[in-house]
């Protein structure tokens, strides 16, 4: 293991992402990494758990914190996942807010933006706003208005996670706000999730991409088994569950065509993000009611252990 000893006036600390869903965060923290350890889709919630992102600089150590998006929750899993991004927001040593550029605020904005103001004096804060890149010059100063009447007090910054706009003063920043001290994890380590957590949300991830929007949020993955093979790769049996007969149906398509698709996705998704080759089998099942029964969401890691 690397040596932990690192300069004085060294900074590190944790750095919770806040924001409502599809805001951005993982994106955000894969691009500040170089390296997809998160997984995205253009569908909201596809973080549903905390995640550790590590960037490891000669000054610094950040640990951000991908959270699940702030939402009003229609169901016990969704409470959860509100729960899960309070939690980490109150622990965080820096705490930033991630604020989408591409539409004027909504209830979730808001929602987030309570949630800052109730910190704000206790936690340091800063403010992106993300995706400016695709924000139209002649609204960008009413947008731009639109947010900072929610959070007057705060510091703000526009950025681009996909186009890379004022990334590093973004990170320089958050440096700042960070208070002194040593190496939390070892310089080599840019996540605590183990390699079968990763390849479960790269499989929802590419069910959200491929599916309708019915379906995708009555998803949950489990990884059967995650067998190392070497230089030949990994081998990795998963279990898609889904709530009803009906989506069992829409996920495996006509003549399994759906299930080939999702499992040619997540492939490519899990290869990327572990570096070497993986074959990956699929299966379907119903477990009714899942996302409000609490010992199912116990059995898929959420308040309590995983299956």
């Amino acid at each position: 293991m690397a040596s932990l000893e690192i300069p004085d006036g060294h900074r590190s600390g944790f750095v919770a992402l806040a924001g409502r869903p599809n805001v951005g965060k993982s994106t955000l923290i894969n691009r500040l990494l170089g390296q997809r350890i998160a997984a995205v889709s253009p569908k909201p919630q596809t973080t549903r758990q905390r995640q550790l992102g590590i960037l490891t600089l000669p000054d610094a150590q950040l640990i951000f914190v991908d959270t699940p998006g702030l939402h009003e929750p229609l169901h016990k899993l969704g409470e959860k996942m509100n729960e899960e991004a309070l939690s980490s927001l109150h622990d965080a040593d820096v705490v930033l807010a991630l604020f989408d550029l591409t539409r004027p605020p909504n209830e979730e904005d808001r929602l987030v933006a309570a949630q800052v103001r109730e910190i704000q004096g206790q936690i340091p804060t800063l403010i992106a706003l993300t995706k400016v890149d695709r924000v139209p010059d002649d609204r960008l100063s009413d947008r731009r208005a639109a947010f900072r009447t929610m959070l007057p007090e705060a510091d703000f910054l526009e950025i681009s996670a996909t186009r890379g706009d004022n990334l590093e003063e973004l990170v320089t920043l958050l440096i700042d706000k960070l208070p002194e001290g040593s190496r939390l994890f070892p310089p080599e380590t840019i996540t605590d999730a183990y390699e079968r957590d990763i390849a479960a949300d790269m499989i929802r991830a590419a069910a959200l991409k491929n599916l309708r929007n019915e379906v995708p949020h009555s998803l949950a993955i489990r990884i059967d088994e995650f067998e190392e093979r070497n230089e030949h790769g990994a081998y990795i049996e998963a279990t898609i569950f889904v709530e009803r007969d009906s989506q069992k149906g829409i996920v495996i398509g006509k003549g399994g065509s759906m299930l080939k698709t999702i499992g040619t996705f997540a492939r490519m998704e899990i290869e990327a993000a572990t570096d070497r080759k993986i074959f990956l089998r699929l299966r379907v099942k119903v477990l009714p009611g899942w996302r409000n029964d609490e010992n199912k969401l116990k059995s898929f890691g959420f308040g309590g252990s995983g299956p």
